[in-house]
């Protein structure tokens, strides 16, 4: 049926009682991040569970570092599915293609969010970063390529993607056409216009599939070529790194797009089709993980040197072993779940959901496991075991920032179309009226 031109596609600019609960509830726990930031800001990161490694028989890293690997991890899927779709023309994927332009940008700001949480003072982090960086080090690699050039480029893409978008809309008479005008900044759809920013777009797809993986690369060297932490230092690192990104990325964008087909009603626009894809995708992120971790589970258990034995050890049998196991089955079950649809060829799409949750509360898991183990159980020096133990401060500084993420998510969902604008949903002519798209 048509209407009025002020009723724009997915429920851009209508807010409904339900929307108002949940940016309210959203809200509140932005909050209770934000005070539980004015409380580390006022006392120092004595409120945090994090100590000095052997001295104080603590960990110096600890669960906001494990959230900066998070977040920056599901940055990865989000951009790179959104290339791939562009690259290798994706029809079929397009609706989700937005969505993970936007989960790559939300990520990596939280990700920015997780470092100034953890370095204490990030006013004078972020100025002693310009005076004493060391070029050549992994540190200022996560700061300048990861946060930075990935952002920035993430940014760049979000915006040509969504140009076209921003003058069909812009032509619609409403409170929201400013802001669709200035997206556009004068942008006309003509057929030379569209030619241009397909070409650009294309080239930086290209130029962005690297730079991603350079950039989870450089934060597995973090880790990876620290030769003094046992746990760490190893080969696989950082194509672990990318291979865990590329899980909890796109299982986190199965979530997002199960929750907005339920939500804007879109059941054609995301049909089985694309879960059926991101499963399959997923399920060989998995498998290619998981060997990741049977490889360096028989190599630090089999003739390691005794400290990568002994983090070995706590992983496997010692405190850390529940969430070692759990994590394990949680990337298990989905992979044996996805594999299975597979080869009946009967795909669920709530199953895959599951899988997609399952997967990121592995990743999490992981991202723990990797920080924390090997500096209470790994130190060279002659220390005893160390313990480390997050207060109330650090989470709900982590659930703020989840909060955050949502929030920024919802308020682009009702600023923006989510998906991309079908011709069909806005009228060539003078934009007199629209078709209602769900």
């Amino acid at each position: 049926m048509t209407v009025r031109t002020e009723r724009l596609p997915y429920g851009v600019g209508r807010l409904t009682g339900g929307w108002y609960v949940l940016i309210g509830v959203l809200l509140a726990f932005v909050v209770l991040g934000l005070y539980a930031y004015s409380r580390q800001l006022a006392v120092g990161e004595a409120v945090t569970g994090m100590r000095d490694i052997g001295t104080m028989g603590g960990a110096t890293w600890g669960l906001y570092v494990a959230f900066v690997v998070y977040f920056v991890g599901v940055s990865f899927a989000g951009i790179t599915v959104a290339a791939l779709i562009r690259l290798m023309n994706l029809e079929f994927l397009k609706p989700i293609a937005r969505m993970a332009e936007v989960l790559t940008v939300i990520a990596l700001i939280l990700g920015a969010f997780s470092i100034l949480a953890d370095v204490g003072r990030p006013l004078r982090a972020i100025l002693n970063l310009f005076r004493y960086a060391r070029p050549q080090s992994p540190f200022f690699g996560t700061f300048t390529l990861v946060i930075s050039g990935y952002l920035f480029a993430s940014l760049v893409y979000l915006y040509l993607d969504g140009r076209r978008d921003a003058a069909l809309l812009a032509r619609i008479p409403g409170k929201l056409q400013g802001f669709y005008r200035a997206w556009a900044a004068g942008y006309r759809d003509t057929p030379a216009e569209r030619e241009r920013h397909e070409r650009a777009s294309f080239w930086l797809a290209i130029a962005i599939l690297p730079l991603l993986v350079t950039a989870h690369s450089t934060l597995g060297f973090v880790f990876g070529i620290q030769v003094g932490r046992p746990g760490w230092f190893s080969a696989l690192q950082a194509p672990g790194f990318v291979l865990l990104a590329g899980v909890s990325g796109v299982g986190l964008l199965i979530v997002i797009a199960a929750i907005l087909r339920k939500v804007l009603n879109v059941p054609d626009q995301l049909s089985p089709q694309v879960f059926r894809w991101l499963a399959n995708f997923l399920m060989v992120l998995t498998v290619a993980y998981l060997y990741f971790v049977i490889v360096e589970l028989l190599t630090t258990t089999y003739a390691a040197h005794y400290h990568e034995v002994e983090v070995s050890r706590a992983l496997l049998v010692g405190e850390y072993a529940w969430l070692y196991w759990a994590s394990l089955a949680f990337l298990v079950v989905p992979f044996l779940v996805l594999f299975a649809q597979f080869i009946t060829q009967r795909y669920n799409i709530p199953l895959i959901v599951l899988s997609g949750m399952l997967v990121n509360l592995a990743a999490i898991g992981k991202r723990y496991l990797i920080v924390v183990p090997s500096q209470t159980h790994g130190t060279l020096l002659p220390y005893g075991t160390g313990a480390y133990a997050p207060t109330w401060v650090e989470y709900s500084i982590v659930l703020g920032l989840f909060a955050l993420g949502a929030l920024l998510f919802v308020l682009f969902v009702k600023l923006f179309p989510i998906m991309e604008v079908p011709e069909t949903l806005v009228s060539e002519g003078a934009a007199q009226q629209v078709i209602e798209g769900g």
